[in-house]
């Protein structure tokens, strides 16, 4: 792709990506988003079941670190997800362009 070539960003693609990728794998994807406050809120791009625990999966297609919805999740559903079941997908675009 020429991601760096557009002024494009490519997320969204990374997402549809990991989400074709988990589903022919055999999973259920689910969606989530909370009111972080009055105009903003937050989200995980996918939750997988996994036996009565969840698994949130973040994905982010740039260098950019944080993970604010995916720390909020973990902080506000702790007692639903196992820490071991935590995805956090990376992709850097830079190398695929």
């Amino acid at each position: 792709m020429l991601t760096d070539k557009l002024p494009v960003n490519f997320g969204y693609v990374y997402e549809n990506l990991v989400a074709q990728m988990l589903v022919a794998s055999g999973n259920k994807l689910f969606y989530h988003t909370w009111p972080k406050d009055e105009k903003h809120y937050c989200e995980v791009d996918f939750l997988l079941s996994r036996g009565t625990k969840l698994c949130p999966v973040e994905v982010k297609s740039s260098g950019y670190k944080a993970h604010a919805s995916l720390d909020a999740f973990s902080a506000k559903y702790s007692s639903l997800y196992d820490a071991s079941l935590v995805k956090k997908v990376r992709i850097n675009s830079a190398k695929y362009s």
